[in-house]
Protein backbone atom coordinates (compact mmCIF):
# COMPACT_ATOMS: atom_id res chain seq x y z
CA UNK A 1 0.00 0.00 0.00
CA UNK A 2 1.75 3.22 1.06
CA UNK A 3 4.87 1.38 2.27
CA UNK A 4 7.47 1.32 -0.49
CA UNK A 5 10.61 0.86 1.62
CA UNK A 6 11.24 -1.53 4.48
CA UNK A 7 10.02 -0.40 7.92
CA UNK A 8 10.16 -2.17 11.28
CA UNK A 9 7.61 -2.12 14.08
CA UNK A 10 9.08 -3.62 17.24
CA UNK A 11 7.52 -4.50 20.57
CA UNK A 12 10.94 -5.12 22.09
CA UNK A 13 11.26 -2.98 25.22
CA UNK A 14 14.20 -0.69 25.86
CA UNK A 15 16.15 -0.93 29.13
CA UNK A 16 13.80 1.66 30.63
CA UNK A 17 12.10 0.20 33.76
CA UNK A 18 9.09 2.57 33.69
CA UNK A 19 5.77 0.75 34.29
CA UNK A 20 7.65 -2.54 34.21
CA UNK A 21 4.86 -4.54 35.87
CA UNK A 22 2.02 -3.41 33.61
CA UNK A 23 3.70 -2.75 30.25
CA UNK A 24 6.29 -5.52 30.06
CA UNK A 25 6.04 -9.29 29.78
CA UNK A 26 9.14 -11.46 29.90
CA UNK A 27 8.44 -14.13 27.28
CA UNK A 28 11.83 -15.81 27.60
CA UNK A 29 14.87 -15.28 29.84
CA UNK A 30 16.07 -11.73 29.19
CA UNK A 31 13.43 -11.06 26.49
CA UNK A 32 11.10 -8.20 27.50
CA UNK A 33 8.23 -7.38 25.15
CA UNK A 34 5.81 -4.46 25.31
CA UNK A 35 2.09 -5.08 25.75
CA UNK A 36 0.98 -1.76 24.28
CA UNK A 37 1.96 0.54 21.41
CA UNK A 38 0.29 3.52 19.75
CA UNK A 39 0.90 5.18 16.38
CA UNK A 40 0.47 8.89 15.59
CA UNK A 41 0.42 10.51 12.19
CA UNK A 42 -1.46 12.85 9.90
CA UNK A 43 -4.49 11.68 7.94
CA UNK A 44 -3.41 9.55 4.97
CA UNK A 45 0.09 9.13 6.45
CA UNK A 46 -0.16 5.33 6.55
CA UNK A 47 -1.28 4.58 10.13
CA UNK A 48 -4.21 2.45 9.01
CA UNK A 49 -2.15 0.90 6.22
CA UNK A 50 0.24 -0.38 8.88
CA UNK A 51 -2.63 -2.22 10.57
CA UNK A 52 -4.01 -3.38 7.21
CA UNK A 53 -0.65 -4.89 6.30
CA UNK A 54 -0.56 -6.91 9.52
CA UNK A 55 -4.16 -8.02 9.03
CA UNK A 56 -3.37 -9.01 5.44
CA UNK A 57 -0.45 -11.16 6.60
CA UNK A 58 -2.65 -12.91 9.15
CA UNK A 59 -5.53 -13.47 6.71
CA UNK A 60 -3.32 -14.68 3.86
CA UNK A 61 -1.77 -17.35 6.08
CA UNK A 62 -5.15 -19.12 6.20
CA UNK A 63 -6.82 -18.09 2.94
CA UNK A 64 -7.70 -20.87 0.50
CA UNK A 65 -8.34 -19.49 -3.01
CA UNK A 66 -11.10 -20.92 -5.16
CA UNK A 67 -8.75 -21.56 -8.07
CA UNK A 68 -5.17 -21.14 -9.23
CA UNK A 69 -5.98 -17.94 -11.16
CA UNK A 70 -7.23 -15.96 -8.16
CA UNK A 71 -5.00 -13.06 -7.11
CA UNK A 72 -3.24 -13.13 -3.74
CA UNK A 73 -4.67 -9.76 -2.65
CA UNK A 74 -1.25 -8.18 -2.18
CA UNK A 75 -1.34 -4.41 -2.77
CA UNK A 76 1.94 -2.99 -4.11
CA UNK A 77 3.08 0.63 -3.83
CA UNK A 78 1.35 2.33 -6.78
CA UNK A 79 2.88 5.82 -6.70
CA UNK A 80 5.96 4.83 -8.66
CA UNK A 81 6.20 3.54 -12.22
CA UNK A 82 8.45 0.63 -11.18
CA UNK A 83 6.89 -0.63 -7.96
CA UNK A 84 3.47 -2.02 -9.10
CA UNK A 85 5.32 -5.04 -10.51
CA UNK A 86 7.57 -5.54 -7.49
CA UNK A 87 6.75 -8.11 -4.78
CA UNK A 88 5.79 -7.37 -1.19
CA UNK A 89 7.91 -8.80 1.62
CA UNK A 90 6.89 -9.56 5.21
CA UNK A 91 9.01 -10.72 8.11
CA UNK A 92 7.57 -11.38 11.57
CA UNK A 93 9.22 -12.70 14.72
CA UNK A 94 7.03 -13.97 17.56
CA UNK A 95 7.05 -16.22 20.59
CA UNK A 96 5.13 -19.42 21.23
CA UNK A 97 5.55 -19.91 24.98
CA UNK A 98 9.28 -19.22 25.34
CA UNK A 99 10.25 -20.35 21.82
CA UNK A 100 11.07 -17.70 19.26
CA UNK A 101 9.85 -18.11 15.65
CA UNK A 102 10.66 -16.22 12.48
CA UNK A 103 8.35 -16.30 9.46
CA UNK A 104 9.13 -14.73 6.07
CA UNK A 105 6.79 -14.24 3.12
CA UNK A 106 7.48 -12.74 -0.31
CA UNK A 107 4.67 -12.54 -2.86
CA UNK A 108 3.30 -10.59 -5.77
CA UNK A 109 -0.30 -10.33 -6.93
CA UNK A 110 -0.25 -13.77 -8.59
CA UNK A 111 1.93 -16.04 -6.49
CA UNK A 112 4.13 -16.68 -3.48
CA UNK A 113 7.79 -16.31 -4.41
CA UNK A 114 9.37 -17.24 -1.08
CA UNK A 115 8.12 -18.56 2.26
CA UNK A 116 10.25 -19.63 5.21
CA UNK A 117 9.74 -20.60 8.83
CA UNK A 118 12.51 -20.78 11.44
CA UNK A 119 12.56 -21.41 15.15
CA UNK A 120 15.26 -20.84 17.74
CA UNK A 121 16.35 -23.84 19.80
CA UNK A 122 19.72 -22.08 20.23
CA UNK A 123 21.15 -18.62 19.50
CA UNK A 124 20.98 -19.28 15.77
CA UNK A 125 17.69 -19.90 13.92
CA UNK A 126 16.88 -23.40 12.69
CA UNK A 127 14.99 -23.59 9.41
CA UNK A 128 11.81 -25.68 9.57
CA UNK A 129 10.70 -25.32 5.95
CA UNK A 130 11.43 -23.25 2.88
CA UNK A 131 9.21 -22.72 -0.12
CA UNK A 132 10.59 -21.25 -3.33
CA UNK A 133 9.28 -20.54 -6.82
CA UNK A 134 11.25 -22.54 -9.41
CA UNK A 135 10.49 -23.24 -13.04
CA UNK A 136 6.85 -22.22 -12.73
CA UNK A 137 5.95 -24.13 -9.58
CA UNK A 138 6.22 -24.00 -5.79
CA UNK A 139 8.96 -26.21 -4.36
CA UNK A 140 8.87 -27.23 -0.67
CA UNK A 141 11.97 -28.17 1.30
CA UNK A 142 11.78 -29.41 4.92
CA UNK A 143 14.51 -29.68 7.53
CA UNK A 144 14.49 -33.44 7.94
CA UNK A 145 16.36 -33.29 11.26
CA UNK A 146 13.37 -31.53 12.88
CA UNK A 147 10.33 -32.13 10.65
CA UNK A 148 9.77 -35.89 10.48
CA UNK A 149 7.25 -36.60 7.72
CA UNK A 150 7.03 -39.22 4.99
CA UNK A 151 7.83 -38.65 1.34
CA UNK A 152 4.16 -39.23 0.53
CA UNK A 153 3.13 -36.43 2.91
CA UNK A 154 5.69 -34.10 1.34
CA UNK A 155 4.33 -34.83 -2.11
CA UNK A 156 0.74 -34.27 -0.96
CA UNK A 157 1.69 -30.95 0.65
CA UNK A 158 3.41 -29.88 -2.57
CA UNK A 159 0.30 -30.70 -4.59
CA UNK A 160 -1.99 -28.83 -2.20
CA UNK A 161 0.27 -25.76 -2.03
CA UNK A 162 -1.11 -23.66 -4.89
CA UNK A 163 1.03 -20.74 -6.09
CA UNK A 164 -1.46 -18.16 -4.74
CA UNK A 165 -1.83 -19.54 -1.19
CA UNK A 166 0.37 -19.93 1.87
CA UNK A 167 1.99 -23.14 3.01
CA UNK A 168 -0.07 -22.97 6.22
CA UNK A 169 -3.34 -22.96 4.26
CA UNK A 170 -2.17 -26.02 2.32
CA UNK A 171 -0.98 -27.73 5.49
CA UNK A 172 -4.56 -27.58 6.85
CA UNK A 173 -5.65 -29.97 4.11
CA UNK A 174 -3.09 -32.69 4.84
CA UNK A 175 -3.41 -35.12 7.76
CA UNK A 176 0.15 -35.16 9.06
CA UNK A 177 1.80 -34.18 12.35
CA UNK A 178 4.39 -31.38 12.30
CA UNK A 179 4.73 -30.27 15.91
CA UNK A 180 7.02 -27.24 15.54
CA UNK A 181 5.31 -25.94 12.39
CA UNK A 182 1.85 -26.46 13.85
CA UNK A 183 2.79 -24.44 16.94
CA UNK A 184 3.51 -21.46 14.68
CA UNK A 185 0.31 -22.00 12.72
CA UNK A 186 -1.69 -22.12 15.94
CA UNK A 187 -0.12 -18.81 17.01
CA UNK A 188 -1.27 -17.19 13.77
CA UNK A 189 -4.74 -18.69 14.20
CA UNK A 190 -5.31 -17.58 17.80
CA UNK A 191 -2.62 -14.96 18.40
CA UNK A 192 -3.99 -12.19 16.14
CA UNK A 193 -7.60 -10.98 16.38
CA UNK A 194 -9.65 -9.16 13.70
CA UNK A 195 -8.95 -5.44 13.39
CA UNK A 196 -11.32 -2.97 15.06
CA UNK A 197 -12.04 -0.02 12.75
CA UNK A 198 -14.09 3.11 13.55
CA UNK A 199 -16.95 1.75 11.44
CA UNK A 200 -16.80 -1.83 12.78
CA UNK A 201 -20.14 -2.83 14.31
CA UNK A 202 -18.57 -3.61 17.67
CA UNK A 203 -21.76 -3.35 19.74
CA UNK A 204 -23.37 -6.19 17.77
CA UNK A 205 -20.21 -8.23 18.37
CA UNK A 206 -20.41 -7.54 22.12
CA UNK A 207 -24.10 -8.50 22.24
CA UNK A 208 -23.42 -11.86 20.59
CA UNK A 209 -20.48 -12.56 22.89
CA UNK A 210 -22.50 -11.69 26.01
CA UNK A 211 -25.03 -14.37 25.05
CA UNK A 212 -22.23 -16.92 25.00
CA UNK A 213 -20.19 -15.77 27.97
CA UNK A 214 -21.58 -14.62 31.32
CA UNK A 215 -18.06 -13.73 32.49
CA UNK A 216 -17.83 -11.17 29.68
CA UNK A 217 -21.13 -9.64 30.77
CA UNK A 218 -19.87 -9.25 34.35
CA UNK A 219 -16.61 -7.74 33.03
CA UNK A 220 -18.47 -5.21 30.88
CA UNK A 221 -20.86 -4.30 33.71
CA UNK A 222 -17.92 -3.69 36.04
CA UNK A 223 -16.25 -1.53 33.39
CA UNK A 224 -19.29 0.64 32.64
CA UNK A 225 -19.97 1.06 36.37
CA UNK A 226 -16.43 2.33 36.90
CA UNK A 227 -16.68 4.51 33.78
CA UNK A 228 -19.85 6.10 35.23
CA UNK A 229 -22.29 5.34 32.41
CA UNK A 230 -25.32 5.36 34.76
CA UNK A 231 -26.09 1.79 33.63
CA UNK A 232 -26.83 -0.83 36.26
CA UNK A 233 -27.49 -3.85 34.04
CA UNK A 234 -27.38 -5.06 30.44
CA UNK A 235 -29.77 -7.74 29.22
CA UNK A 236 -29.33 -9.61 25.95
CA UNK A 237 -32.00 -11.92 24.50
CA UNK A 238 -32.67 -13.72 21.23
CA UNK A 239 -36.02 -12.70 19.72
CA UNK A 240 -37.76 -14.62 16.91
CA UNK A 241 -38.74 -12.16 14.19
CA UNK A 242 -41.22 -13.28 11.50
CA UNK A 243 -40.09 -13.02 7.88
CA UNK A 244 -42.66 -11.52 5.46
CA UNK A 245 -43.72 -14.10 2.88
CA UNK A 246 -42.44 -12.05 -0.09
CA UNK A 247 -39.02 -11.72 1.52
CA UNK A 248 -39.01 -15.41 2.42
CA UNK A 249 -39.79 -16.36 -1.20
CA UNK A 250 -36.83 -14.29 -2.43
CA UNK A 251 -34.50 -15.88 0.13
CA UNK A 252 -35.60 -19.38 -0.87
CA UNK A 253 -34.93 -18.58 -4.52
CA UNK A 254 -31.31 -17.61 -3.77
CA UNK A 255 -29.14 -20.29 -5.42
CA UNK A 256 -26.23 -19.34 -3.18
CA UNK A 257 -28.03 -20.09 0.09
CA UNK A 258 -27.18 -23.50 1.67
CA UNK A 259 -29.99 -26.06 1.63
CA UNK A 260 -29.94 -26.43 5.43
CA UNK A 261 -30.55 -22.68 5.78
CA UNK A 262 -33.46 -22.84 3.34
CA UNK A 263 -34.96 -25.79 5.22
CA UNK A 264 -34.77 -23.93 8.53
CA UNK A 265 -36.31 -20.78 7.04
CA UNK A 266 -39.15 -22.81 5.50
CA UNK A 267 -39.85 -24.46 8.84
CA UNK A 268 -39.50 -21.44 11.15
CA UNK A 269 -40.44 -18.58 8.79
CA UNK A 270 -38.48 -16.39 11.20
CA UNK A 271 -34.96 -15.25 11.97
CA UNK A 272 -33.15 -14.77 15.27
CA UNK A 273 -32.56 -11.16 16.30
CA UNK A 274 -30.32 -10.29 19.22
CA UNK A 275 -31.93 -7.59 21.30
CA UNK A 276 -30.00 -5.77 24.02
CA UNK A 277 -31.60 -3.54 26.64
CA UNK A 278 -30.01 -1.35 29.30
CA UNK A 279 -31.19 -0.76 32.85
CA UNK A 280 -30.55 2.84 33.95
CA UNK A 281 -30.69 3.86 37.59
CA UNK A 282 -31.62 7.47 38.39
CA UNK A 283 -32.07 9.43 41.60
CA UNK A 284 -34.86 11.97 41.75
CA UNK A 285 -37.41 13.39 44.22
CA UNK A 286 -39.03 9.94 44.47
CA UNK A 287 -35.73 8.29 45.37
CA UNK A 288 -33.92 5.69 43.27
CA UNK A 289 -35.71 4.42 40.15
CA UNK A 290 -34.77 2.06 37.32
CA UNK A 291 -35.73 2.39 33.66
CA UNK A 292 -35.18 -0.14 30.88
CA UNK A 293 -34.18 1.35 27.51
CA UNK A 294 -33.40 -0.41 24.19
CA UNK A 295 -29.97 -0.10 22.60
CA UNK A 296 -31.12 2.50 20.05
CA UNK A 297 -31.47 4.95 22.95
CA UNK A 298 -27.80 4.57 23.86
CA UNK A 299 -25.14 6.93 22.54
CA UNK A 300 -22.63 5.87 19.88
CA UNK A 301 -19.90 6.35 22.47
CA UNK A 302 -21.57 4.01 24.96
CA UNK A 303 -22.05 1.29 22.36
CA UNK A 304 -18.56 1.63 20.89
CA UNK A 305 -17.00 1.52 24.36
CA UNK A 306 -18.84 -1.71 25.14
CA UNK A 307 -17.76 -3.18 21.80
CA UNK A 308 -14.12 -2.17 22.17
CA UNK A 309 -14.01 -3.56 25.70
CA UNK A 310 -15.52 -6.85 24.49
CA UNK A 311 -12.71 -7.11 21.92
CA UNK A 312 -10.09 -6.31 24.57
CA UNK A 313 -11.63 -8.94 26.86
CA UNK A 314 -11.21 -11.49 24.05
CA UNK A 315 -7.59 -10.41 23.48
CA UNK A 316 -6.79 -10.81 27.16
CA UNK A 317 -8.61 -14.15 27.34
CA UNK A 318 -6.67 -15.52 24.37
CA UNK A 319 -3.46 -13.61 25.22
CA UNK A 320 -3.58 -12.37 21.65
CA UNK A 321 -2.71 -9.26 19.62
CA UNK A 322 -5.51 -6.75 18.94
CA UNK A 323 -5.39 -3.82 16.49
CA UNK A 324 -7.67 -0.80 17.04
CA UNK A 325 -7.73 1.92 14.40
CA UNK A 326 -8.51 5.40 15.77
CA UNK A 327 -9.18 4.23 19.30
CA UNK A 328 -10.58 7.66 20.21
CA UNK A 329 -13.51 7.38 17.74
CA UNK A 330 -16.75 8.27 19.60
CA UNK A 331 -14.94 8.14 22.97
CA UNK A 332 -14.33 10.95 25.46
CA UNK A 333 -10.57 11.60 25.96
CA UNK A 334 -10.72 10.51 29.62
CA UNK A 335 -12.39 7.28 28.50
CA UNK A 336 -9.61 6.58 26.00
CA UNK A 337 -7.08 6.74 28.82
CA UNK A 338 -9.30 4.58 31.03
CA UNK A 339 -9.62 1.90 28.31
CA UNK A 340 -5.83 1.74 27.95
CA UNK A 341 -5.32 1.77 31.72
CA UNK A 342 -7.76 -1.12 32.18
CA UNK A 343 -6.06 -3.17 29.49
CA UNK A 344 -2.65 -2.66 31.08
CA UNK A 345 -4.02 -3.63 34.51
CA UNK A 346 -4.76 -7.16 33.22
CA UNK A 347 -1.26 -8.51 33.17
CA UNK A 348 -0.62 -11.32 30.72
CA UNK A 349 0.78 -11.73 27.18
CA UNK A 350 -2.05 -9.91 25.38
CA UNK A 351 -0.85 -7.01 23.21
CA UNK A 352 -2.69 -3.92 21.98
CA UNK A 353 -1.65 -1.81 18.97
CA UNK A 354 -3.70 1.33 18.34
CA UNK A 355 -3.63 4.31 16.01
CA UNK A 356 -4.80 7.68 17.27
CA UNK A 357 -5.01 11.41 16.67
CA UNK A 358 -5.55 12.07 20.38
CA UNK A 359 -2.23 13.77 21.22
CA UNK A 360 -2.96 14.61 24.92
CA UNK A 361 -2.01 10.96 25.52
CA UNK A 362 1.57 12.11 24.91
CA UNK A 363 1.41 13.99 28.20
CA UNK A 364 0.94 10.66 30.00
CA UNK A 365 4.23 9.34 28.58
CA UNK A 366 7.01 8.63 31.04
CA UNK A 367 5.38 9.32 34.40
CA UNK A 368 1.65 8.59 34.20
CA UNK A 369 0.43 5.86 31.81
CA UNK A 370 2.50 5.27 28.65
CA UNK A 371 6.15 4.28 28.11
CA UNK A 372 8.34 6.21 25.67
CA UNK A 373 9.10 3.07 23.63
CA UNK A 374 5.35 2.53 23.15
CA UNK A 375 5.01 5.62 20.91
CA UNK A 376 5.41 5.45 17.13
CA UNK A 377 4.86 7.84 14.23
CA UNK A 378 4.01 7.54 10.54
CA UNK A 379 4.97 10.22 8.05
CA UNK A 380 4.52 10.27 4.29
CA UNK A 381 7.24 11.95 2.22
CA UNK A 382 6.87 13.80 -1.09
CA UNK A 383 7.15 10.55 -3.04
CA UNK A 384 4.08 9.16 -1.22
CA UNK A 385 6.11 6.63 0.76
CA UNK A 386 5.27 6.04 4.44
CA UNK A 387 8.05 6.04 7.02
CA UNK A 388 7.54 4.50 10.46
CA UNK A 389 9.72 5.53 13.40
CA UNK A 390 9.76 5.44 17.20
CA UNK A 391 9.71 8.25 19.75
CA UNK A 392 12.86 6.84 21.38
CA UNK A 393 14.84 7.60 18.20
CA UNK A 394 14.78 11.26 19.29
CA UNK A 395 17.42 12.59 21.71
CA UNK A 396 16.80 14.88 24.66
CA UNK A 397 13.30 13.59 25.48
CA UNK A 398 13.87 14.07 29.21
CA UNK A 399 14.44 17.80 28.64
CA UNK A 400 11.03 18.23 26.96
CA UNK A 401 8.42 19.43 29.48
CA UNK A 402 5.42 18.58 27.26
CA UNK A 403 5.64 15.91 24.57
CA UNK A 404 2.21 17.00 23.32
CA UNK A 405 3.41 20.57 22.73
CA UNK A 406 6.61 19.29 21.13
CA UNK A 407 4.56 17.13 18.79
CA UNK A 408 2.22 20.03 17.95
CA UNK A 409 5.29 22.17 17.21
CA UNK A 410 6.62 19.62 14.71
CA UNK A 411 9.52 18.25 16.76
CA UNK A 412 8.58 14.65 15.91
CA UNK A 413 7.08 15.27 12.48
CA UNK A 414 4.00 13.16 11.61
CA UNK A 415 1.75 16.24 11.33
CA UNK A 416 -0.48 17.39 8.47
CA UNK A 417 1.26 19.94 6.22
CA UNK A 418 -1.43 22.66 6.34
CA UNK A 419 -0.59 25.76 4.30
Amino acid sequence: MSFRDEVTLSFEATKDKTFEDSHIVEVAPGVRLLRFAMVYGANASGKTNLLFSLVFLHDFVFYKPDDIEEETGSEPFRLDAATPNEPTEFSIKFYVDDVRYWYELKLDQQKVLLERLYYYNSVQPTKLFERTWRDGESVLDFNSTVVKISQAAKEELSLKCLPNMSFFAARKQVNVAMKEIDAAREWFRNGILPMVKPQTRMFEYASEKMLENSVLKEYLLDFIHRADFNISDVKTDVIKQPIPQKVLNLMLQDDGAPNEVKERLTKDKAFDEIRTTFVHKVHNSRGEESYVLPDEYQSDGTKRTIGVEAAIFEAVRKQAMLFIDEIEASLHPDLVEFVIEQFLSQRNRAQLLVTTHYDPLLNTVGDDLIRKDSVWFTEKDETGNTDLYSLVEFKGLNRISSLQKAYRNGVFGALPNIK
